[in-house]
């Protein structure tokens, strides 16, 4: 689910000599900055674009977006036959006639070619692979035999060993807290979906990576006329984990969840330090706190996984104003945007994954796109949007003039940032400071500027040219409250 509103849902050497028009007008050396050991951020962006007619393009502009991930959802019930075989059909063998690879084979080929990884989000099982069946507001939940028996299928045909390209992380169920996606909300039964899925795709690659979660970001409660219902997702991650709502917490039964990396949908409704307003709840401003319990469950024995549980964002974003009337003001939404990265980044999480590359039809409130919609897209617009998430900088005033400065460049590696500053709108930029980035392309630092509230900073990389100025003026609206895919 994209969170609208629920009842309408059915990263010291000195950098270049500055140019003329930005070197500094007086004698104060420039200060210098190298950034240390820091964890990574990559990027990536989901879109159902990925799938279509167009994923080609898609594909070129994720990757020229500095984008390392594409996720998607894939339907099981599009590739498996639509009535079980009386005979001759092996579930567990992808080259098994009555599968078809086809679509999801073009698009995996499409992000090969570019370089980008592909999350194969597994969800919509065939009619004959549902335990409880879907009803009007719920979406009922698979056999976890049969579930097991498609993981082994997906995971063996992109093992990389036969002729389809290689695909290596497979994510279990979108949303699984919310009622429309899984039904009955039990979290012990998504847990055994998981496992079922570890084992299988495990059993064909141990590399391979396992995504659990994916949750909803905050509770909805039915009422008379509207039956969505969305489970809090620290308390859905509490019972799958079986971990106690008590301080110290402990472990409430024995049995383990297999999966390798944890992730979450932390839609805001009020930007991106906006925190859920009610108990359970993980918007942007509550990762630490997911990421804590995260890091607890590992501790405890709850999680079984090869490596280190990773953390990961795989949605976020807001309708923009244009085209949404009701959607986010575009300048803001430009400034959320870089600030999402930073607070994604300082919460633990290793991944940040927007949705969507283009805004949906104008009908519909989907207008979150790095792009405005166009008939084609090759054609395709970008909004101010882009360049945040490319090149995302935030730069924060501190006491006596200094200003807090991070970034990332999506080169994803070392450079000398060119750190700018202008005392006013309409004034030329003055060259400050430079920032070696490290091996992740992170660069932060914290900068005796003399700077005042009234000053912009921006950042440039060779080959990735200027990021957005940044105020240190904290805008009116900065926290204004706003549901992230409204009606427009």
């Amino acid at each position: 689910m994209r969170w609208i509103a629920l009842p309408l849902i059915c990263a010291a050497v000195a950098g270049a000599a500055a140019t003329a028009a930005t070197a500094r007008s007086d004698a104060t050396p420039l200060l210098v900055a190298t950034t240390g050991t820091t964890p990574p951020l990559a990027t990536g962006i989901a879109d159902p674009l990925f799938l279509g007619a167009q994923a080609t393009t898609a594909y070129a502009l994720a990757k020229s977006a500095g984008a390392t991930y594409a996720r998607f959802v894939v339907s099981w019930a599009s590739i498996a036959p639509k009535t079980l075989p009386v005979s001759g059909f092996d579930p567990t063998d992808p080259t098994s006639p009555y599968y078809d690879w086809s679509s999801l084979d073009a698009s995996v080929s499409a992000a090969h070619a570019v370089g980008i990884t592909p999350i194969l989000d597994i969800v919509s099982p065939p009619s004959w692979a549902y335990s409880v069946p879907p009803g009007a507001w719920t979406g009922g939940s698979p056999k976890i035999a049969d579930l097991r028996a498609f993981a082994t299928a997906i995971a063996t045909h992109y093992d990389g060993l036969g002729p389809a390209p290689a695909s290596h992380v497979f994510s279990v169920w979108n949303e699984p807290n919310y009622n429309k996606n899984l039904f009955p909300q039990s979290a012990s039964y998504y847990r055994a979906m998981v496992n079922a899925v570890a084992d299988a795709v495990h059993g064909v690659d141990p590399s391979n990576l396992v995504v659990a979660g994916e949750l909803a970001p905050f509770r909805h409660t039915p009422s008379g006329r509207d039956r969505n219902h969305a489970i809090p997702p620290l308390n859905f991650m509490r019972n799958m984990l079986c971990l106690s709502t008590t301080t110290p917490v402990h472990r409430t039964c024995t049995a383990q969840a297999k999966f390798d990396v944890w992730a979450h949908h932390p839609y805001s409704n009020t930007g991106p330090y906006g925190k859920a307003k009610s108990p359970g709840g993980v918007e942007l401003g509550d990762l630490p706190k997911m990421n804590k319990l995260l890091q607890t469950a590992e501790r405890l024995g709850a999680i079984s996984s090869a490596r280190p549980v990773q953390f990961w964002v795989t949605e976020i974003g807001w309708s923009s104003k244009p085209p949404n009337s009701n959607g986010v003001p575009m300048l803001l939404e430009a400034r959320w945007l870089a600030e999402s990265m930073y607070q994604i980044w300082k919460s633990g999480a290793t991944v940040a994954t927007w949705f969507s590359l283009e805004d949906r039809p104008p009908i519909g409130p989907l207008q979150s796109g790095l792009y405005f919609r166009s008939p084609s897209l090759a054609t395709a617009q970008a909004k101010p949007l882009l360049t945040p998430f490319r090149f995302p900088l935030v730069a924060y005033l501190q006491p006596h003039g200094a200003v807090f400065i991070w970034g990332r460049d999506a080169t994803d590696d070392k450079q000398n940032v060119t750190i700018q500053q202008q005392t006013r709108a309409g004034r030329s930029w003055q060259t400050v400071a430079t920032i070696t980035s490290n091996n992740y392309g992170i660069f932060q630092a914290t900068l005796s500027l003399g700077a005042k509230s009234a000053y912009s900073l921006r950042a440039s990389v060779p080959g990735l040219g200027y990021s957005r100025p940044f105020s240190l003026t904290v805008p009116r609206n900065e926290s204004m409250d706003v549901t992230p895919f409204p009606r427009g």
